[in-house]
C-alpha cells in the first residue's frame, strides 16, 4: 500500500470513527435529556405535603416577664413548616422554644408571612406584610429551593433577595437568611435530575450569600451545615421526600440558632 492509499484509508477510518462518536454523543445527549424530562414530569406530578391550615402562624412562647423578641419568618413552605402538623415542630416553633429556654431566655412573639411555593420574586410583598404593625426585631428568611428547582438565574434570584434584606435593614430589623438547602438530599427527585437540582441549589446559595452580606444581613449556609445529615438520614424528610420532617426542622433550627441569637443580641444594644 502506498503512502497516498494509507492516508486515504486512515482518513476514512478516522471519519467513520468521528461520525460514530458524534452519533453516540448525540444519542447520549438526547437520551439523557429524555431521562431528565421524564424525571421532571414525575417530580412535578408527585403528591407533596401541603400547608397545615390549622397551624397557627402567630404565637407567643416563653415565660412572662422575659425580654421580648419579635421574630418573623419570610420565604417559602419551610417558613410555614410544611411537612409537620404541630407548631412546636415547625422551624419557627423550634427556634422560639430554643430562644425561650433557660433563665436568660426570651419571650418570643413568633409570626410568619411565608407562602408555600414562593420564589425570591415574591419577597417584596412579604416584606411589606412583615413591616405592618409593630416592627419585628429579627427576620428569618428561608428561600431559594423553588428558584433552584425552576432553574432560575441565580443572580436574578439573589438580587430580589438582596433587595428584601436591604428594605428590612432600612427598617432597623436584624436579618438572618438560611440559604438554599441541599437539594441533592431530597428523595422525591430521582437521579440524575437530583444531581442537577443539587447543582442548581449550590449556585443559588452562593449568589444568595453575596447579595445578603452586601445588603447587611447575616447568612447561614444550610446546605453546608445540614446537607450531610439530610443525605445520611431519610427521617429528616417528611413522607413526601421533599419537605423537612420535625427532625429535619430541628436540624435546621440548631444550625440557625447561633445567628438568630447574635441578631437578637444586636437588638438589645440599640
Amino acid at each position: 500500500m502506498n503512502e497516498r492509499s494509507a492516508r486515504s484509508v486512515t482518513s476514512g477510518v478516522a471519519g467513520r470513527l468521528g461520525r460514530a462518536a458524534a452519533f453516540s454523543l448525540l444519542a447520549g445527549t438526547v437520551g439523557g435529556a429524555a431521562v431528565l424530562a421524564g424525571e421532571a414530569f414525575v417530580a412535578r406530578h408527585r403528591r407533596y405535603a401541603q400547608p397545615e391550615l390549622g397551624l397557627a402562624l402567630r404565637a407567643t412562647i416563653g415565660r412572662a416577664g422575659a425580654a421580648p423578641l419579635r421574630l418573623v419568618l419570610l420565604g417559602d413552605s419551610s417558613a410555614l413548616g410544611v411537612g409537620v402538623d404541630r407548631l412546636e415542630d415547625t422551624i419557627g416553633g423550634q427556634l422560639a422554644n430554643l430562644l425561650a429556654e433557660g433563665p436568660t431566655g426570651r419571650r418570643v412573639h413568633l409570626s410568619s408571612v411565608g407562602v408555600s411555593g414562593s420564589r425570591s420574586t415574591d419577597l417584596a410583598t412579604q416584606v411589606a406584610r412583615a413591616l405592618l404593625g409593630e416592627r419585628p426585631d429579627v427576620a428569618l428568611i428561608l428561600i431559594g429551593a423553588n428558584d433552584a428547582t425552576g432553574l432560575r438565574r441565580p443572580s436574578d434570584a439573589a438580587a430580589y433577595l438582596g433587595a428584601a434584606v436591604h428594605r428590612l435593614r432600612e427598617a432597623r430589623v436584624e436579618v438572618v437568611v438560611g440559604t438554599c438547602p441541599d437539594l441533592g438530599a431530597v428523595r422525591a427527585i430521582a437521579p440524575p435530575l437530583r444531581q442537577v437540582v443539587g447543582w442548581s441549589g449550590r449556585r443559588v446559595a452562593r449568589a444568595q450569600t453575596t447579595a445578603v452580606l452586601e445588603a447587611g444581613g447575616s447568612v447561614v449556609d444550610l446546605a453546608t451545615e445540614t446537607g450531610p445529615v439530610f443525605r445520611a438520614d431519610a427521617g429528616t424528610l417528611c413522607q413526601d421526600g421533599f419537605h423537612p420532617s420535625a427532625d429535619g426542622y430541628r436540624v435546621w433550627a440548631h444550625a440557625l440558632l447561633p445567628a438568630i441569637v447574635a441578631a437578637a443580641a444586636a437588638t438589645t444594644r440599640r
